[in-house]
């Protein structure tokens, strides 16, 4: 497949992170959104914010995550790497790249990842 079309996916979702992480980090600053709950001083209405400013830190810091992943998998573009596993060395399926572009294992080696880092335990009584 066409390189470009991954480069042009990559790019659209750079900008798309971006802009959410920007509205994100705007949203989390205008005082209006909290102050509210704020001015109450009860226990709960604190309680209520803190759960508020933890979701948008949690937004955020997933954003940024997968902003970092999508320009490691530009630069595997530019350097020739992309859609080479970072595991096997195998090429990665066309399909697995058009639904996950920052994919730098193939399902095999993806699967295998995911299994070693799995830290569901049993459950116990």
């Amino acid at each position: 497949m066409d390189r470009s079309i991954f480069e042009a996916l990559l790019n659209k979702r750079r900008r798309d992170l971006i802009e959410e992480i920007r509205e994100q980090l705007a949203r989390s600053g205008e005082a209006g959104t909290l102050s509210p709950l704020l001015e109450r001083g009860d226990e709960g209405d604190d309680s209520f914010a803190d759960i508020i400013a933890d979701m948008d830190i949690s937004m955020v810091t997933r954003d940024v995550d997968e902003l970092r992943d999508v320009e490691a998998a530009r630069v595997r573009l530019a350097d020739g790497t992309y859609g080479v596993c970072s595991d096997c060395g195998n090429e990665i399926a066309d399909e697995r790249l058009l639904a996950y572009p920052t994919a730098k294992r193939c399902i095999i080696c993806q699967t295998a990842y995911e299994r070693r880092r799995s830290t569901t335990a049993p459950a116990r009584l």
